[in-house]
């Protein structure tokens, strides 16, 4: 009994140690990414700010004086032209936990994509080779569904903040462009704007209709609630497992009702991903 149990732990720590290596990868994913962004941004930082100018006096050219403007942009234009030759020769100075040249390859985020793909099928074949007791497993389990609802209100909340984002965009731009169309005789600028707020507010109206942000978010929502109902009543031994005889039947009540819940959420996912069918005419 004592080897077992042994063996059980050692086995467990296995698994772990993978899903260390797992996490670990995803860490350095994000970060490789989010400094080959930052990377492209000082690049085209500065001919972009440059394309702004210029269209900026083309289109006002003779009807509003843009000198002060075009001053204010010069001290920008150095410091971003300086920010990119820092970045651009200094490739041996550790900033942003690596060095320059080392962490914003190009192919960095690819070769540890596939890494972590990797290391994710040696979890898999290890987890496979281990013979754990199925109430082990089931323990398990029941330990690992306060990430998976915390997973979900993250997503959640994403979804959410995005629907927020774009219902704000649809009702301020509604506002102006109804405010601006409504002036008797609309400056030449002013027609711009008019033109440039409904183009926004058709884009955000037709982002929000197609990818579906607010039932995405109320889905998420409603499964995280409803697996954390399972998970608080299983502890507590109350609702459907007030009358379990013992934890193992507790145990699989409980396990077969939360992967039904997470079941029907990727239907609902997989129905949400599904294109709008248009009536036919």
């Amino acid at each position: 009994m004592a080897q077992s149990t042994v063996a059980a732990e050692r086995a467990i720590e296995e698994l772990l140690s993978h899903d260390r290596t797992i996490l670990a990868l995803r860490t350095e994913i994000r970060g490789a990414r989010l400094k080959r962004f930052l990377l492209v941004s000082t690049y085209f930082s500065a001919p972009a700010l440059l394309l702004l100018v210029f269209i900026g006096n083309i289109a006002a050219w003779g009807r509003i004086d843009l000198a002060r403007v075009n001053v204010a942009c010069i001290p920008l234009l150095i410091a971003l032209l300086i920010l990119c030759a820092v970045v651009r020769t200094n490739s041996t100075i550790d900033w942003l936990d690596g060095p320059v040249r080392d962490e914003w390859e190009a192919g960095r985020a690819a070769g540890k994509k596939i890494d972590l793909q990797l290391a994710i099928e040696r979890r898999r074949l290890s987890a496979a080779s281990i013979n754990l007791p199925t109430e082990t497993r089931r323990h398990i389990y029941r330990e690992s569904v306060p990430g998976a609802i915390e997973q979900y209100r993250s997503d959640g909340l994403r979804y959410r903040r995005v629907h927020n984002f774009f219902q704000s965009i649809i009702i301020v731009g509604s506002l102006a462009t109804s405010t601006a169309a409504s002036l008797a005789e609309t400056p030449a600028p002013y027609k711009w704007i008019t033109v440039g707020t409904s183009f926004s507010v058709g884009l955000a109206a037709g982002f929000t209709g197609y990818f579906k942000f607010r039932e995405r978010s109320f889905y998420l929502q409603q499964t995280a609630d409803a697996i954390e109902e399972e998970y608080d009543a299983v502890s507590l031994k109350v609702g459907r497992y007030k009358g379990s005889a013992d934890d193992e039947t507790a145990l699989l009540e409980f396990t077969e009702r939360v992967e039904t819940l997470r079941n029907d959420q990727r239907k609902r996912q997989q129905q949400l991903d599904q294109p709008t069918e248009t009536p036919e005419g």
